[in-house]
């Protein structure tokens, strides 16, 4: 394992760790990946994210061929379409946070997004959060059901499951998954009440300073 190979799986272990602390992955739930050197780095199936170890993570070909370690989660299909969307992700987090579950078995709040633009945070953190259609866990269903989305995003809420988010290094994607969970949790508080949210006018001003994207 090179230089930088072995950084990118240390900060992945961390992110895993940390995501545990945070109680956003209860049991062996969830699985988190990075993308170096022309490899994936994945949580093994089955190890629950406080016990990632980098010598312990399994090691796939971007084409999901194995490489080295033990077998990579179910999920790594979904991870693989992530980052056919965006060629710039450097890590993939995909987790079962409670609100984050809760917020994806209500209807979305439009086409393009299940959560509203109801902070600011979430606009410039995250950006619009589409829902993929349910697909058994671990399907090549579930990973085609996100392929076929329209547009950009980096994050999502996968139907009746969890969360998805995608960014530069491990540290990033977790930090969009907590925006997430959060955001997540105050449109579930909010369900079946009145309550506003951000103007077109504002949303657009935030995703044009933080780079984020909402089709409102």
């Amino acid at each position: 394992m090179n230089r930088a190979t072995r950084e990118a799986a240390e900060e992945l272990c961390a992110a895993g760790h940390r995501a545990v602390e945070l109680g956003l992955s209860p049991g062996s739930s969830g699985n988190v990946s990075a993308r170096v050197d022309g490899l994936v780095l994945m949580s093994p199936t089955g190890v629950p994210l406080d016990r990632l170890e980098p010598d312990g993570l399994s090691v796939v070909a971007a084409d999901g061929t194995p490489v080295s370690g033990p077998p990579p989660s179910k999920e790594l299909p979904l991870h693989r379409s992530m980052y056919d969307r965006l060629p710039e992700a450097g890590a993939v987090v995909h987790l079962h946070s409670p609100h984050a579950t809760a917020a994806s078995c209500l209807p979305p709040w439009s086409p393009a997004s299940a959560l509203p633009p109801i902070t600011p945070y979430l606009v410039m953190r995250v950006g619009r959060v589409p829902l993929v259609p349910y697909a058994a866990p671990g399907s090549t269903r579930l990973a085609e059901n996100l392929s076929a989305l329209p547009g950009r995003f980096a994050a999502a809420l996968l139907a009746n499951h969890g969360s998805l988010a995608a960014a530069a290094d491990p540290a990033a994607a977790l930090e969009g998954a907590v925006e997430l969970e959060e955001a997540s949790r105050i449109a579930v508080s909010l369900h079946g009440r009145e309550y506003s949210v951000l103007a077109p006018e504002d949303v657009k001003e935030l995703t044009a300073r933080y780079g984020t994207t909402w089709d409102l």
